[in-house]
């Protein structure tokens, strides 16, 4: 079993601490908020503990289930803490205005960017950017797992994230080295682009990318 830590109390840090705990993990959710963070750890029951930012961090992997400026400033701030841990992107650097840019240079990513803030011997990892809240919560879109794009440069790390995919009952995928981030948040902005125009009625939040068969 795998402690592992949530940075954020919103949506996708609700769904990434209930695939968790169905995979047996024990779940650390450190929030901001501190009575959101109380309400979500009491809705998630036994596994699930809180604290509030700035405590000090348990899991050996640590899910930053934040938007993307947060999550380099998280990397900041928690420093050498993270030093030996596996640190796990999940963001997507969209610009919500337009849902027509990254809000990133061009040539580097979300993930590489966090990586280059945070201290040099923390395992970043980019994963489940993919995911979308209410699919990963279910584990499911119609019935088939989802699948995890998982990027990163130390195998090792990558191997552990896609340990605890798989226990939570998806499909992790290494889709590579960590600048392969560039291309999963790329086409995270093709999707969300496409799910926000009033000409696909199809589309919406509760789609999720899977490569077939």
């Amino acid at each position: 079993m795998e402690q592992i830590t949530i940075i954020g109390s919103g949506s996708m840090a609700r769904a990434l601490a209930v695939r968790m705990l169905a995979g047996r993990h024990s779940v650390q959710i450190l929030g901001r908020n501190g009575e959101k963070t109380r309400e979500l750890v009491e809705s998630l029951g036994a596994g699930a503990q809180g604290g509030g930012e700035g405590a000090a961090i348990e899991g050996g992997i640590v899910f930053l289930a934040v938007p993307y400026e947060e999550g380099k400033n998280t990397v900041i701030f928690y420093g050498e803490a993270l030093a030996g841990r596996v640190v796990v992107d999940i963001s997507n650097a969209v610009d919500l205005a337009t849902f027509d840019q990254l809000r990133i240079p061009a040539g580097t990513s979300a993930a590489e960017e966090i990586a280059k803030h945070a201290s040099k011997d923390a395992l970043v990892v980019k994963a489940f950017n993919t995911c979308f809240a209410g699919p990963l919560a279910a584990g499911q879109v119609a019935g088939v797992p989802l699948d995890v794009f998982i990027a990163g440069d130390s195998q090792d790390a990558k191997t552990k994230v896609s340990a605890v995919v798989a226990a939570s009952g998806l499909r992790p995928i290494d889709a590579g080295p960590l600048r392969r981030a560039r291309d999963l948040e790329a086409m995270m902005l093709l999707v969300m682009g496409l799910q926000v125009n009033p000409n696909h009625n199809n589309f919406n939040w509760d789609t999720s990318l899977k490569l077939l068969p």
